[in-house]
């Protein structure tokens, strides 16, 4: 128990060490990249310290199994130059026995990390977005809700609120849907309910519709109109629709299951972001994973000038695995995978591969 204490005390102290230093410099990065990317606007340089602050956790979120797997180098490095794993191996400990508790730490870490920091980096990361759209002049054009959908179109004064019952796959097709047309010195103008509505280049076409007009009518029933077709003025694209469902990353895990319920039922496909959902949960088993990797090539006792191959190697295939994540995100996400098997496949993969590596290295 005490040496299982032990490695787990030195793996936790060099991920710490590593996560530093990342930290520090992702926020001096993340620093010159707001600059440039607020320049043209009236941020102050508080407003740039501030976005970085909000931004830098999503970062380091991001890119927690590469300092997973320098942590687990640096480790196994340090305990191999040392010859404390030639000294646990003649205690009778096996290198595999030694490796459980680096395993349990990183499993750990993983579980907290989507526990607690997941929904920390999904509330910076919200705030951040509001924050720069209020400085860039943009703004999320969609909300979902119980009661259906709603979008917001317009320039200047003139602004249009639009809500749906149901909509297609990229909302440019609404369901039993109403626009409430507003003017700021007026207030508002004009309803309109469909039972549907066709996102088109510059219009709506709106399709068994009525129109009542509200702006100095006293009796708005009585001038209701009925339309088989009519054109409502629109400066929404699909593009924008789309774009404001916001990044999975922005939703806390604890919510995404009813925000994917809420999508489904809005008739949004939900695709990317059950993808996201399920990569989150095999967080810990990659993080594992990256573990074992580097534990397969730098664990034994390091001779003569190999040392720094097995390194390059350990990282080479650690980020041949990281691709393999993302290609393997990217089919879920179009629908070549269940999202299942798009999350869990690379790093089961990684562990069995890992796994045979040490096995082969340390019984031959």
């Amino acid at each position: 128990m005490i040496l299982h204490l032990y490695f787990a005390r030195r793996f936790l102290m060099a991920f710490l060490g590593v996560f530093t230093v990342f930290l520090i410099i992702l926020a001096f990065l993340e620093v010159v990249e707001q600059l440039r990317l607020f320049s043209d606007t009236n941020a102050r340089f508080g407003d740039i310290l501030q976005l970085t602050l909000l931004n830098v956790p999503r970062g380091i979120y991001g890119i927690m199994p590469l300092i997973m797997i320098l942590a687990a180098i640096a480790l196994f490095l340090g305990l191999a130059r040392s010859s404390e794993m030639v000294v646990t191996r003649a205690a009778g400990r096996s290198a595999l026995r030694a490796l459980l508790s680096p395993l349990l730490v990183a499993l750990t870490i993983g579980v907290v990390s989507i526990g607690v920091i997941n929904p920390i980096v999904a509330a910076t990361s919200k705030l951040y977005e509001q924050i720069s759209d209020s400085f860039l002049g943009e703004g999320s054009v969609l909300t979902l809700g119980t009661s259906g959908l709603w979008l917001r179109q317009g320039q200047g004064a003139q602004q249009t609120v639009i809500r749906a019952e149901s909509a297609n796959l990229d909302g440019t097709i609404l369901s039993n849907v109403t626009f409430i047309s507003f003017d700021q010195g007026i207030g508002a103008t004009r309803r309109v309910e469909a039972a549907r509505a066709e996102l088109t280049e510059g219009a709506w076409q709106v399709y068994d519709a009525k129109s009542w007009p509200l702006s100095s009518v006293i009796n708005a029933e009585a001038q209701a109109s009925l339309h088989d077709e009519m054109s409502i003025p629109s400066t929404l694209t699909a593009g924008e629709i789309r774009d404001s469902f916001g990044t999975p990353s922005s939703i806390p895990i604890w919510d995404l299951p009813a925000f994917i319920k809420r999508l489904k039922a809005a008739g949004f496909s939900a695709q990317r972001h059950e993808v996201w959902f399920q990569m989150e949960l095999a967080l810990p088993a990659f993080l594992v994973a990256m573990v074992m990797i580097g534990a397969s090539f730098t664990l034994r006792h390091q001779r003569g000038g190999r040392t720094g191959l097995m390194v390059l190697a350990a990282i080479l295939l650690s980020f041949a695995i990281y691709f393999l994540r993302n290609f393997a995100q990217v089919l879920g996400e179009n629908g070549q995978l269940p999202a299942i098997l798009a999350a869990w496949a690379p790093p089961l993969a990684a562990i069995g591969l890992s796994l045979g590596i040490l096995l082969h290295n340390e019984d031959g």
